[in-house]
């Protein structure tokens, strides 16, 4: 490829408890922005699990119903459990609340790898001093909606940070 260089895309792997709520979420909004930005090619996103209970399992059916009714589609996602020797190749490891974020740190085999986890609310100015996104997996449709607010808002803020190292109209 003589004068051409072909750039990797930028990968994003959103991790939760389970893998049946606020990950999907996540990976079903941040989708949707790569979309609208014409950014396929550029950016790829997954979803996954700290704990291995639901793998292979749809989102939960209140995660489905509020990605639903804000318009996204989740009903391909499949549950399914980080794996450690992924970390070489993601940019950015973005967890929901403090307790997995300790657990992918202990996980990382490096100061390097370390350094990609991070917080989703740390991402969006408006969030206040709590990062912690609840897990709405013990409450009712209402708060799954809420949940789903929260991480919109953040994903737009994520996706506004590195949208500018991002090759234009994508590859």
């Amino acid at each position: 490829m003589t004068g051409t260089h072909a750039r990797a895309p930028f990968r994003i792997c959103f991790v939760c408890t389970g893998n049946i709520c606020r990950s999907p979420m996540a990976e079903a909004v941040f989708t949707r922005l790569i979309a609208e930005g014409g950014y396929e090619g550029a950016v790829t996103v997954q979803s996954a699990a700290t704990g291995d209970w639901h793998v292979g399992e749809r989102a939960d059916h209140r995660t489905r119903d509020a990605l639903k009714d804000a318009g996204y589609d989740g009903d391909a996602h499949r549950a399914r459990q980080f794996d450690p020797a992924w970390f070489a190749d993601l940019d950015l490891i973005v967890a929901f609340d403090r307790g997995q974020e300790r657990v992918l740190r202990q996980w990382a085999p490096s100061d390097e790898t370390r350094a990609k986890v991070a917080l989703l609310l740390s991402f969006d100015p408006a969030s206040g001093p709590d990062l912690d996104v609840p897990d709405p997996y013990y409450s009712d449709a209402a708060a799954f909606a809420r949940v789903l607010t929260l991480i919109e808002r953040a994903s737009i803020a994520l996706f506004r940070q590195i949208e500018p190292a991002l090759p234009h109209g994508g590859s």
